[in-house]
């Protein structure tokens, strides 16, 4: 399985390149409201809601202050306000009240599971959130997986898995020393350009030879629209 995910990373370099990265990792807690920000939204409009907290505040403290109704006027764009206002205005105000400052950076002492486990206890916050801030801020060698990763996995063969948090926790188990960002970041763009949903346009896939995804679809547009913009190395 190892080599597998290997040869995958390999394959979607050759299509995509190696992606770029953010040159100074961003704060945990920026990468984390980013986060939350970007669920069941495009990352163009959780970017919009993100630099409006950013831009229009000194820093989280003065975001912690705001009222929910307020929160949810700032973040409006990213969709779900109400849901996403609850989740950043507890979390702000927890750190404040068990840490004394808004941070996270008490992190970087844990082992990936310890931090796993340190932010789920936040409500609104699962594994792929908390594994995103050890991928992108903390730059650990861990792969989140979303839709588009569980989906891609699943079709090329390299996981049989019914959920995003199981496809997770077998992928990293097997995942090679390094390539977390690249595969993560490669899958997400295969997914949002080629291995759609529905209709993938198989006969352009860089995986086509190793896929071993059944219901295979060579009769799709081959042309594509390019989704190169990622939230969570743009902040």
């Amino acid at each position: 399985m190892k080599n597998k995910i290997k040869d995958i990373n390999d394959l979607l370099i050759k299509k995509y390149g190696i992606p770029p990265r953010s040159k100074i990792p961003p704060k945990p807690v920026d990468l984390l409201i980013a986060t939350i920000l970007s669920q069941n939204t495009n990352d163009k409009n959780s970017y919009k809601a993100f630099t409006n907290l950013k831009n229009n505040y000194a820093d989280w403290e003065s975001v912690s202050k705001l009222s929910t109704e307020q929160l949810e006027k700032e973040i409006r764009v990213a969709g779900l306000n109400k849901q996403k206002s609850k989740s950043i205005k507890k979390l702000l105000t927890t750190l404040k009240e068990e840490k004394g400052e808004i941070t996270l950076d008490y992190l970087e002492e844990m082992k990936d599971q310890e931090v796993i486990t340190e932010l789920t206890k936040f409500k609104g916050i699962g594994i792929k959130t908390a594994s995103c801030v050890l991928l992108f801020s903390m730059r650990r060698n861990i792969c989140p997986v979303d839709t588009h990763v569980h989906r891609t996995l699943n079709r090329i063969g390299v996981v049989n898995t019914s959920t995003p948090d199981k496809t997770f926790k077998l992928l990293n188990n097997y995942l090679p020393d390094k390539i977390a960002h690249s595969i993560h970041t490669n899958l997400i763009k295969l997914g949002r350009e080629i291995c759609k949903p529905t209709n993938p346009k198989c006969s352009i896939c860089p995986l086509l030879k190793i896929c071993k995804f059944k219901s295979k679809n060579f009769e799709a547009n081959r042309n594509y629209k390019k989704n190169n913009f990622l939230l969570l190395d743009s902040i």
